[in-house]
């Protein structure tokens, strides 16, 4: 490899993510996947499509799989439950949480218990001794992986960061006295041909800040919040923009230093300050309840 599929970038080819600790990660979870009964696979609800990670198809196979929308509570309302809809209506199990509510977590346990009955029952018939469901939990980074794992384990199981693949190592997790979970860091995939889900990634801080120009993507989340969700940009910022005006992202640069009070630099507005500031927003998800695609986005 080299430095740039090393540590991420962007080449004419595509944007290559694909550190080490990735790579081993592809490897054990392939090795595990025999003795896992169901796969609970976590994707962000602001982009439910560009956070489902393709590689991990071929290694689950023919495992049962959830697929749980998270961080519902910063999503489009609606536009979560258009997903989960979809993904029901291609043959997976799916529901969105919100990672706050501990009800939420019981009812994916009772989920995957559901969708298991019939093999348990197959094997109890069979005179297997009765045992622990194991589940695997996985997604990319910064879909709350380790957040979902801790509330299931009422315990501070593993670390819990706003760093992409701050779980680095593979834990075995009881969380009922017939429920264990597997869990492993979070795996994103070798590139990105898609300029368009690296833009939602970046947007999810599943990926460091730095793969993608910065200003380039801020005008993109202007562009998006203007067309989808121009009342979030009044209520937070007291932003109206006019995307005919050729000075637009100058006036909302400025806007919004001033709205916030951003000092200026060298007598010009801190754009840099600005854009920090908004991502950091969105990120946080205090710019209010924003999805970043629609489901109509797939395209197989």
């Amino acid at each position: 490899m080299n430095n740039l599929e090393n540590q991420g970038g962007v080449n004419k080819s595509g944007i290559n993510w694909f550190p080490g600790h990735m790579a081993k990660a592809r490897r054990e979870i392939s090795e595990r996947m025999k003795v896992i009964d169901i796969v609970i696979e976590l994707v962000d609800s602001r982009a439910p499509y560009s956070s489902k990670n393709p590689m991990l198809n071929d290694i689950i196979n023919q495992k049962p799989r959830l697929i749980v929308l998270t961080k519902k509570d910063m999503s489009d309302d609606e536009k979560t439950k258009q997903w989960v809809h979809y993904y029901e209506s291609i043959g997976y199990q799916a529901m969105s949480v919100n990672l706050k509510n501990f009800n939420e977590y019981q009812k994916i346990i009772e989920k995957c218990r559901k969708v298991l009955k019939p093999k348990m029952d197959k094997e109890k018939a069979r005179g297997i001794k009765p045992r622990a469901i194991r589940a695997m939990v996985l997604g990319i980074p910064n879909v709350g992986k380790s957040t979902f794992i801790n509330k299931l384990a009422n315990r501070k199981a593993t670390v819990t960061g706003n760093k992409p693949g701050v779980t680095k190592a593979q834990q075995i997790i009881r969380v009922a006295k017939d429920f264990e979970l597997f869990d492993t860091p979070g795996v994103l995939w070798p590139k990105f041909e898609d300029e368009h889900i690296a833009r939602n990634i970046a947007l999810l801080g599943s990926i460091k800040q730095d793969i993608l120009p910065l200003d380039d993507l801020f005008v993109y989340v202007m562009t998006y919040l203007t067309k989808y969700y121009p009342d979030l940009l009044k209520e937070r910022y007291g932003l109206e923009i006019d995307l005919d005006d050729s000075d637009w992202l100058l006036k909302a640069f400025d806007h919004i230093a001033q709205k916030r009070k951003i000092k200026l630099l060298r007598g010009e507005t801190d754009y840099d300050r600005v854009i920090q500031l908004v991502f950091s927003e969105i990120y946080d998800g205090s710019i209010g309840k924003v999805t970043w695609e629609d489901y109509t986005c797939v395209k197989d």
